[in-house]
């Protein structure tokens, strides 16, 4: 009897045994698959924050190029000018025509046209008027071609300007808002005939130059009429401008 018990006990230890070492195994399993899904929630996390901060980055600043700062675009310092007087040319609807630029007598303006006809921002535009009675102008210099354009920013104020409002012939002069004595830009006109040019509640306008030779080319233009054969309107003709240079 007392070795039957033995038996019973060994077996049951055996079973014993056998149920811990089940045990065991489940629970290591069990260890390995809380480890396995930490390490796959870990891993989707990573893939998702990965995924978002591409998002941003593409979205926020582009296909890996990041936005440039924008910088504040102001006229021209007038030092630009020299005080001095320059000498220039330019096409005219393929037609050239030489001028000279009053350094001394409108700095600013003319450190204006100076900067932007090195940087060749004129050669991109046209001449978008022309008056045939009473003032006989050529507007030019408006990227845009139907005046509204410029060069990103405005300067004034007045310089230079006739007091008695008259412009003569080959007077080159710069275009602004009616009132407007800080609205200059990029446009000009050039006068092909004697102009008055009455004063507003901002002046004159101010005189940065005159053309020197082929005044009669800018003539043979205006001779051609507007578009809709108006006195005062676009040309009929295309006129772009080109090769402008100063020296």
């Amino acid at each position: 009897m007392a070795n039957t018990k033995r038996k019973l006990s060994k077996a049951a230890e055996a079973r014993i045994a056998g149920y811990e070492a089940k045990s065991t195994l489940v629970e290591g399993r069990k260890s390995v698959r809380r480890k396995d899904n930490i390490f796959s929630v870990a891993v989707i996390l990573g893939a998702l924050v990965v995924a978002i901060s591409a998002q941003l980055v593409y979205f926020n600043l582009g296909p890996g190029v990041p936005k440039p700062t924008p910088k504040p675009v102001t006229a021209p310092n007038a030092s630009v000018a020299e005080n001095r007087v320059w000498t220039g040319s330019m096409a005219v609807a393929g037609k050239p025509i030489d001028f000279e630029l009053y350094g001394d007598k409108a700095p600013k303006a003319v450190a204006n046209f100076v900067t932007l006809a090195k940087k060749g921002y004129f050669d991109t535009t046209g001449c978008h008027r022309l008056t045939t009675s009473g003032i006989f102008v050529l507007q030019c210099g408006d990227p845009k071609g139907d005046g509204t354009g410029g060069p990103g920013y405005q300067f004034g104020p007045v310089e230079n300007a006739p007091a008695d409002n008259v412009y003569g012939p080959g007077i080159l002069a710069m275009a602004r808002q009616s009132n407007g004595a800080n609205t200059m830009g990029s446009q000009f006109f050039i006068v092909y005939g004697s102009s008055f040019i009455p004063s507003d509640s901002a002046g004159g306008y101010t005189v940065i130059g005159k053309v020197t030779n082929n005044l009669n080319s800018i003539r043979d233009l205006a001779k051609l009429g507007t578009a809709d054969g108006s006195t005062d309107g676009k040309p009929r003709n295309p006129i772009q401008l080109s090769a402008v240079t100063v020296k």
